[in-house]
């Protein structure tokens, strides 16, 4: 399978992300070794790869919450890397951010987690975040809900709000990270017809960080395998299935890759 150059747009449109040449470790571990990647408006990407890879590295990156130690992170047309606070702080509005363990505040019902950023940031009265607080959650599929505190929902429920908190501010992109993890089969295909659902009717650009294969190949435009710090195979998931990559076939069969396991990724 051949690998895209980082300057290609496999989706034909304007690129909304793009890190060049981007270098990171931690200690004596690298994390990203020169990694080149560019994603184009209203692209589902899928970013696979081992524990240690440097996937939600990337992810944090991409929003600021880590610098790069050499090389370039754009989005749009402003370079993210070298701004200041104030500077992310208008990027980040633009961008929702899915966390693994859905990082919802246990002591705000549901309402109250959905209309903090909208606090933080606008300058809407409580009728219209009332409002946009209803539309959000019709866009989950969720009712009902809306009194409840995070404890008294399900993981489905939980991730679902989590969701719905990262397109309140009406974003150009959502990163999702690990969307499906902890969940059984059935509400990790209701999360994959959810994302679909936000690149069909919000237009937004997506990139995906999981472990779950099935998940991947519902929802990718794209899917790019990191190892050792770096893109080893760019492709759709029809692509990565039939490659005769051995690097590509030991993860795509489950088998242990070697990768530069770090340790400081998750805390980073």
């Amino acid at each position: 399978m051949e690998q895209r150059s980082a300057q290609q747009d496999p989706g034909g449109g304007e690129a909304v992300i793009r890190l060049v040449g981007v270098r990171k470790r931690f200690g004596s571990q690298v994390v990203l070794d020169g990694l080149d990647l560019e994603i184009a408006a209203g692209q589902t990407i899928v970013v696979l790869g081992p524990s240690g890879s440097g996937k939600s590295v990337l992810l944090k990156h991409i929003v600021g919450l880590i610098r790069p130690d050499s090389g370039e992170v754009w989005f749009g047309d402003q370079r993210v890397d070298t701004m200041s606070e104030r500077g992310l702080g208008a990027v980040r509005k633009q961008i929702g951010f899915l966390f693994q363990l859905s990082a919802l505040f246990d002591s705000m019902t549901v309402r109250e987690n959905l209309e903090f950023p909208l606090v933080e940031h606008t300058t809407l009265k409580a009728r219209a975040r009332r409002d946009r607080v209803i539309e959000v959650l019709e866009h989950v599929d969720l009712d009902g809900v809306m009194d409840k505190r995070p404890a008294e929902l399900s993981g489905g429920q939980q991730k679902r709000v989590a969701l719905a908190r990262a397109i309140i501010m009406k974003p150009r992109a959502i990163l999702y990270d690990e969307p499906t993890t902890g969940l059984d089969p059935i509400r990790a295909d209701g999360i994959a017809r959810l994302i679909n659902r936000m690149k069909r009717d919000l237009g937004v650009t997506s990139v995906v960080v999981t472990h779950d294969l099935e998940a991947a190949g519902k929802v990718a435009d794209r899917v790019v395998l990191i190892g050792e710090g770096r893109i080893i195979a760019d492709g759709t998931m029809d692509e990565m299935r039939r490659s005769k990559d051995g690097r590509v076939r030991q993860f795509i069969e489950g088998k242990d890759v070697e990768t530069r396991a770090v340790e400081q990724e998750a805390s980073a």
